[in-house]
Formats: structure tokens, sequence, C-alpha cells
């Protein structure tokens, strides 16, 4: 086995390595079909050499020529490390600064065959979301972190990375690019070229970030929907024996059978990949499954009339579950569904993100490789039979709601009827989950901020949830509004139960929904923690890129900008600009994630808390930033939300001063003026 020390050495050339192949008993993703010209290919295996020093190439070009015509990528299996990938304790790295140890421990957890969907191939999660391109950049981020000094940065080309610079203690110590091509190139054929060639990656969020905490960075968000969805559409506080319907057990979508438990419903989950719904009921996220439909349907009914808290795990194709919810509703007039959402990967529907009804899983695979024109017809006309099926039930009652994956996108595309009767094309007939829910949560400055504690101990984990949970309380007895107390109530009561529901995948981990003020308060107080012992190692504070501020994203985050704006992405890449000079430790901006490549830019950052003067200082300034950069930019475009909350965060600090708008008080004006020759 590889120790530490070995890791941070640098490349390991002398000997080459092994070369022991694939693992077949882990997932693997799925074959990448880019069609390269042979002009394209040599470049490709041109790109991949550069790494190493001519001696090697002899040995290694038909490997990664076989990797190329095999997988459609050269991942480098060769150099994949024979050592148990998984955060380990922040002192045991061996490095020259607290915060490129935080780095490294971010970075293996991210790789962790516990927590990534496919680990050999540096996919953390979503199918494609990487965390590197390849496993020779691994080794040079380690190398390099392990010899960086606080005099230096990191930079990351789309997983490259260029070097160390020189730069200063207040810099950041990482500052990462991922995707940012040109837009006109920004289509999907240009990316599955451009990854082929080595040149570029989709980091999709907290992936190339190196800020995924597992899936319980969506269980909150998704319990969160949840609740919220049933105050909105069913008036309900109390979701016992109400029916959410949805397919996905994957890196994210996982998260919704936990999420599910968690709210007291009847979770009922699609999922194709075996391996998929299998790791989630040994994790005991889910817990019953099932393959037959008749059995699905059965336990539905009985959990509903029961009212019994349930997460059901149906091994099949989800279009064949709402088409039998449909047949159930026609033959009984009994709606099995009250709630519908889907959590495909339809960012990436035609490379195994979504998988045609039509076709058996293993049948799919392999048409995906060998007949891709196909296998995309298949796609597009499965999407166009899941949204009959759900039209039908959502007409009857159900409400659906798109969960920003792409779904609705791509069902527009594949001519499903999905777009919103007198819209303006943009709009679909069922709302985005930020429209109807998150919108006004981000607009109050309430996003999924979260800590790693990286010294890997459960009591540290237990002491900062304790500590979260204090702060927020004692907010709320200092007097917040009506609003702002029921989103931090939820939270608290998260917090206080996230020990019993067994979260933890990988790192030692937490994530709640706080605005700047409850952000600021809860990392000051850990950083006091850390200063008097009471956490044993520093703890790495971060946040999702689908927050506040982070991401433009015009079907998800800011699909509630209705001023035109919404496919603008400054708000993102000042945020990235912004968070890099007022303390981040590291900074990530992304072409990519969630909706897909060339649909979204967002970003995200590092910041660690060792206890320090300066550690609470930037906690103080960049947080501030990073939540009232998009709470600003929703109240120009006319939230009351935003608006009311920027309007209290100036009386608090006055050395901000926002842009206010001013509404339009009589509409007739602007038909009078637009009436004039």
């Amino acid at each position: 086995m590889t120790s530490l020390q070995e890791l941070c050495a640098g490349l390991p050339l002398h000997p080459l390595p092994q070369n022991r192949g694939r693992d077949n008993g882990v997932p693997h993703a799925p074959i990448r079909t880019p069609q390269l010209s042979a002009q394209e290919e040599k470049l490709a295996l041109q790109n991949a050499l550069r790494y190493f020093p001519p001696e090697h190439h002899g040995i290694l070009a038909p490997e990664f020529v076989n990797e190329l015509r095999s997988y459609g990528h050269i991942y480098m299996y060769r150099f994949l490390p024979n050592i148990h990938m998984r955060a380990y304790p922040i002192s045991e790295y061996p490095c020259k600064t607290k915060q490129a140890a935080a780095v490294m421990h971010m970075i293996m957890n991210n790789l962790d065959p516990a927590v990534a969907q496919f680990p050999q191939e540096l996919v953390t999660y979503g199918g494609n979301g990487q965390v590197f391109s390849n496993w020779a950049q691994f080794w040079l981020v380690m190398y390099y972190l392990a010899e960086m000094t606080e005099d230096q940065t990191l930079v990351m080309y789309s997983g490259h990375p260029l070097g160390l610079f020189p730069s200063h203690p207040r810099a950041p110590r990482v500052v990462i690019t991922n995707g940012m091509v040109i837009p006109n190139y920004s289509s999907r054929k240009d990316y599955n070229r451009m990854f082929a060639l080595g040149v570029t990656m989709y980091g999709q969020m907290t992936a190339g970030s190196y800020c995924y905490i597992g899936p319980q960075g969506i269980v909150h968000g998704t319990v969160l929907t949840v609740l919220n969805a049933g105050r909105r559409y069913l008036g309900l506080e109390d979701l016992a024996g109400k029916v959410f319907v949805t397919s996905g057990l994957g890196g994210m979508s996982g998260a919704q059978a936990k999420a599910a438990t968690i709210v007291g419903c009847v979770g009922v989950i699609a999922e194709v990949d075996e391996n998929a719904l299998l790791k989630r009921h040994k994790q005991g996220w889910l817990m019953e499954v099932t393959n037959s439909l008749d059995e699905c349907i059965q336990r539905i009914r009985k959990a509903r009339k029961d009212k019994e808290t349930l997460s059901l795990g149906y091994h099949g194709n989800v279009v064949h579950l709402w088409q039998r919810l449909v047949e159930e509703y026609e033959r009984t007039g009994e709606l099995l569904a009250d709630l519908g959402s889907d959590q495909t990967s339809c960012h990436n529907p035609f490379s195994g993100g979504y998988y045609p009804v039509q076709l058996p899983f293993q049948e799919a695979n392999q048409m995906l490789s060998t007949d891709p024109q196909t296998f995309h017809q298949h796609v597009q006309e499965s999407l166009r039979r899941q949204i009959a099926a759900i039209n039908k039930l959502s007409d009857s009652g159900m409400f659906f709601w798109d969960y920003g994956n792409a779904f609705l996108l791509e069902a527009k595309r594949a001519g499903a009827d999905v777009e919103q009767k007198g819209g303006n094309g943009a709009e679909f007939r069922y709302p985005s989950y930020v429209q109807h829910i998150m919108g006004d949560i981000f607009s109050l400055g309430f996003g999924p901020f979260r800590w790693v504690c990286t010294s890997t101990e459960p009591s540290d984990l237990a002491a900062t949830d304790e500590i979260a949970a204090t702060v927020l309380e004692d907010i709320i007895s200092r007097g917040v509004s009506d609003p702002v107390r029921k989103q931090y109530g939820d939270n608290i009561r998260w917090i206080r139960e996230a020990g019993k529901h067994q979260l933890v995948v990988g790192s030692q981990a937490r994530i709640l929904y706080s605005d700047q003020k409850g952000r600021i308060a809860i990392a000051v107080a850990i950083n006091n923690a850390v200063a008097t012992g009471r956490v044993q190692a520093p703890v790495v504070i971060s946040r999702d890129h689908h927050d506040v501020s982070g991401t433009d994203s015009p079907y998800r985050e800011t699909s509630n900008i209705y001023d035109g704006s919404a496919f603008c992405a400054d708000m993102a890449v000042q945020n990235f600009v912004g968070d890099s000079f007022r303390g981040a430790t590291w900074v990530a901006l992304h072409n990519g994630g969630g909706v897909g490549w060339g649909e979204v830019i967002n970003g995200g950052f590092g910041l660690v808390l060792d206890g320090s003067p300066e550690a609470e200082h930037n906690a103080k300034m960049m947080l501030s930033w990073d939540v009232s950069n998009g709470v600003a930019r929703r109240c120009w475009s006319g939230n009351k939300n935003a608006y009311d909350t920027i309007i209290e965060t100036m009386e608090g600090n006055r050395k901000l001063r926002v842009t206010l708008p001013y509404a339009v008080k009589d509409p007739s004006a602007l038909e009078k003026a637009l009436a004039q020759p």
C-alpha cells in the first residue's frame, strides 16, 4: 500500500507502478463516445504523454490509446494510487501549511469509494462530475500541495495543475477554474471532444471544487424542498401518508430516500442501476426495495392507508412506474401520488445520465457506446412517454416540480408537452423548485452552508452541531422576522436531529441552511472552539454552489429572476472574484453543474478555520460578501424578500451601500408610453 508520504512525493516514475487495470468490483463511468478524428486521437495521446518523460512513452502510449478507444477518455489507470482513498486526519498529511493539508483532506474525500460515484474515473457525482481529468493530475496536485508555502498559490486549469505561483499569505492557496471555454464553443459536442483531448473537464459543482460532502449535502435541501412543497401545494405541515414519487438513487439523487424518512412521508424512488439502489439500502437510507411493480403499488397503498414513514426503492425504469400509476388511476380513480419530481442526471442525458424505458440497463449501456444515435432517439422517446404520464397525473391533482436537473429542458428538446401555455418559450408548465420553493429562501439570504471537521473525529462534529444550534437559537432570541424565524426553526430542528439520522458518508461533515448573520456567527463560534481546543483540529467551511450568490442558472438557481437577466452570469463570476480577495482559502469557478454544460456558471469556496484571529476576520469579511452579493442582485431584479433583506443588512453595516430599484407604481404608464407612434 502507498503511504501518504509517498502519495505526496510526485508522480511515481522510477519505476513505473504496475498496471493493475480497472477494478471490476467498483462501478465505472459509462463509455464515452467523443468521435474523434485520427488527428484528434493523435492530439489526445500527445496531450496525455506530456505528463511523463520520453523514456516512458513507449510503454504508456499503447496503454493510453487503448483507454481512449475503449472508454472514450485517457484516465491513466496504471497510476491509480494503491491506497485506502479517504479523508485522513489533517495532521497526517505531510504539508507545510494547514491550508494545503485541508485541501488534501477534501480532495481525498471526493474520491473515497464510499462517496464517489465512479472513483476510478475520478467522478464524484452526477455521472460526469470530475475531480480531475486523469490520475497524473491527482499525483501532481498532491505533490504541489505538500510543497506549498503561504507565499504560493496553486493554479488549476480544468483539472490540470498549471503550477505553484508566488503570491502572499492573504491570497487563496488554490484558484480553480473548470470548463471555462469560449461561449460559442460551449456545446455538448464540443465538451465531449475537448474532454477526450484532456483540455477541459466538467467539474459539476462541488466535485471539481473539492467541497463535496456526500449525499448529505443534498439531503437537507431535499428535506426543505419536500417540506415546503407540502406547505405550498398540499397546505400541510405533516406529510404522513402522502406519497412522493421520483427517480434516481445516485450520488446526489440518493438523498431523496433519506429525505423522505426525515419528513415522514412515503417516498417511492425508481432506479435502473441495481448497484446504486443496493448502496443506498446498505447505508440504511432506503428502507425497502422491490423489482415488482405489483408489489410497489401494493406497498404504496398500505403505507398510504397506515400513514407509514417509508422510503421504497423500485428497481426499474421510472417511466414504467409513472405509467403504472396512470393505469391505477384510470382503473380505480385512486390517485396514488401526491407529489412528484425527477432527479435523473438529465444534464447528461445521452451519456448515461438518463436511461430510456425501451432498454434494460445493460443493453442501454452497450448501445450508448455502440449506437449513440439510436440511443439518443430512445432517450427522447422515453422522455416524451414520461411527460405524458406525469401530465395525466398532474391534471388529476398531483403536484410536480422540476428539480433543476434539466429534466424539463431536455423533455422540451425531445418534443414533449411541457411548455407553459402563453409562456415566453423558456417557461414550463411545471415550476422549478427554485421558482416555487427555494427561490424565496435564497432571497432571504438562506442557503446551504456546510463545514468539515478535519480531525475526522465524530466528537468534533457533535461539538460543532451543538455550537450551530445554540448560535441560531441565540439569534432568534434577539428578534427576527417571521419568515426568518421559520427558516431558523426548520434548521435548528434539522441540526438537533442530524446525529440520529446517520447522515455522514465520508468526512465528518454537516450542512444547514442559514443566512448571512447565522453563517458568520456559526463560523466565528467554531473558530473560537478550535482556538480553545473544544474542537481538536481546523474546520473547513464551505457551501454548495447552489446558493444565494454562487450560481447563475436560468432553469434553476436564477429561474425566479424575472427582469431579463436570468441568463447573465455576472453574479457568479463576481462572487468568485470577491471571495478570492476577502479571505477564501480556495475558490472555484465552473461552466456546467446540475443542469449541464453551457447552461450555467457557478462557483464556490473553501475557508479553513484554524482558530486564529485572521481566520475569524476572513470569515466575517468573506461570508458577508458571499451572501449579500446574491441578495443585492435578487433585490435589483424586483424580489420583495431580497429588498427587505438587503435593507436590513445595510442597517447593520454602514459600509454596505446597495443600489435599490424603484418599482413602477402605475403600470398603465408603461402602456401609454408604448402606445405612442
